[in-house]
């Protein structure tokens, strides 16, 4: 498929973007529309959207677009989504919660609804009985809202599905975003039998899953009519559309992104080994799969430093990499699945009188690039290679200290994403049906920051060890 014009949308927990790409899926200059999205969140582990003020917010950006004239000649739709969201509609679609993003760990897993078999569910399902999960979310938001539905049927819906079927008329959810609820049995990409038990819930109660292509409802029509004949695209989970949009679309390559949070991901096909024991798998879609590791902590480690230490917004250590000498273990924010490490367990080790806030800086920069590298061990470990490193994400798209460390950390040359829209370009190259290349820019590490790096490497393992008991008494 081409398409002279490709409206690509990335449905975000920070923001909504709506971006004109071309029949390459290069974004067109000037033609990006945004608005910004503040999830509700308190100490309790709240992580909350309005789903009809999001609707506002992506409806604004595509009135901005269309009152310019930028979707004139838009063929395709693609859509970018951030994952396992998800919202209880009543009989009629109206919601009756808020969205609860991947942000909100309120819920907790049931000691008595634990799968009969561990390895064997995640296997199946490329997923864990976990708080980020439907598994967990579904059954408590449930009970939160039992007394005030009064025995009304629900369904559950994740964020782009709800606004799939207020703008299109379909709710169905495409592969790649059911793979992400944790309910998927990503081989068969059926609703699997014992997922659905555990979370309590029927298919009836949960979209169906189809990535057919649709078209806008007919008073979108009427409202964008340069949108009236496009085809919109089934929507692509946020990891798999930053891999395919830095190039990184097969086993060989690892796209490593680094935004607010941070995650190492492979995109492969069906013929791999099941996924070792900390290692997540999605659909990208019905042909390919995504596997990975994730971390709460990326980019906001770095506004949390600078901001605790009054440095300006773009401050630069001025350090070499591993110069400092201070740990840090960058678990400020807790950890992603299969850990349960709770918000607040960081930990920075080596401080004395004459630290500087330079030091501090340099060294929570340094404890992402560490455990980024433990995640690359695995990864290389599952797939039997040594894997070629694409960079990429906001975070280090601005540091290149950052990217420096990254280089040295993994101790071989990185290539380096040219555009932060990586998320848009990917949804809209397989809208397209085209996969990108990698990167040309390469960053070769320096020999001393190697050398540093490494002796940095066997600090933080040594802390990471001793404090073991201590974090794995979070684990399910």
């Amino acid at each position: 498929m081409t398409a002279r014009r490709l409206l690509a949308l990335d449905l975000g927990s920070s923001s909504v973007r709506a971006v004109v790409c071309d029949e390459r899926a290069e974004p067109v200059p000037g033609l990006l529309a945004r608005r910004s999205v503040a999830a509700r969140q308190d100490e309790d582990g709240r992580g909350e959207l309005d789903p009809d003020g999001y609707l506002a917010d992506l409806v604004s950006c595509l009135d901005e677009l269309h009152a310019a004239g930028a979707l004139e000649g838009v063929e395709v739709v693609a859509t970018s989504s951030q994952w396992h969201s998800v919202l209880a509609v009543g009989p009629d679609g109206t919601p009756v919660s808020a969205v609860l993003s991947w942000l909100d760990s309120r819920a907790r897993p049931r000691p008595d609804r634990l799968p009969a078999d561990p390895q064997g569910f995640h296997a199946r399902t490329g997923a864990w009985v976990h708080p980020l999960y439907w598994t967990t979310k579904v059954p408590w938001l449930r009970d939160q809202l039992r007394d005030q539905l009064g025995g009304r049927s629900l369904r559950f819906l994740g964020l782009p599905d709800y606004l799939r079927g207020e703008l299109l008329g379909t709710d169905a959810t495409s592969v790649s975003m059911a793979s992400g609820t944790g309910l998927l049995d990503v081989s068969a990409m059926t609703w699997d039998p014992e997922a659905l038990a555990l979370a309590e819930v029927t298919p009836a109660e949960l979209p169906a899953v189809d990535d057919t292509p649709a078209r806008l409802a007919p008073r979108w029509r009427d409202h964008w009519p340069a949108l009236a004949a496009a085809s919109w695209a089934p929507a692509l989970g946020d990891g798999a559309a930053s891999n395919l949009g830095t190039g990184c679309t097969d086993a060989g390559t690892v796209g490593v992104t680094v935004g607010t949070s941070a995650a190492l991901r492979v995109v492969h096909g069906p013929d791999v080994p099941p996924p070792p024991a900390t290692v997540w798998r999605y659909r990208v879609d019905a042909e390919r799969l995504v596997s990975g590791i994730a971390f709460s902590g990326g980019g906001v480690l770095r506004a949390w430093a600078v901001r605790l230490l009054r440095l300006g917004a773009d401050a630069e250590p001025t350090l070499a990499p591993g110069a400092g000498g201070l740990v840090c273990l960058p678990m400020h924010a807790g950890s992603r699945p299969p850990g349960t490490i709770p918000p607040g367990s960081g930990v920075v080790a080596g401080l004395s009188l004459e630290t500087s806030p330079e030091e501090l800086l340099a060294g929570t920069l340094e404890g992402v690039a560490l455990e980024a590298a433990r995640a690359l061990d695995i990864l290389e470990g599952s797939f039997g290679t040594e894997l070629d490193v694409v960079l990429g994400g906001g975070a280090v798209h601005a540091s290149p200290w950052w990217c420096r460390v990254f280089a040295a950390t993994f101790d071989r040359s990185l290539r380096l994403a040219e555009d932060p829209e990586v998320g848009a370009r990917g949804a809209a190259a397989l809208a397209l049906g085209i996969d990108l290349a990698p990167p040309k820019e390469q960053l070769l590490p320096d020999p001393d920051d190697v050398v540093r790096m490494t002796a940095a490497r066997a600090r933080y393992d040594r802390l990471r060890n001793a404090l073991a008991g201590e974090l794995g008494r979070h684990r399910d």
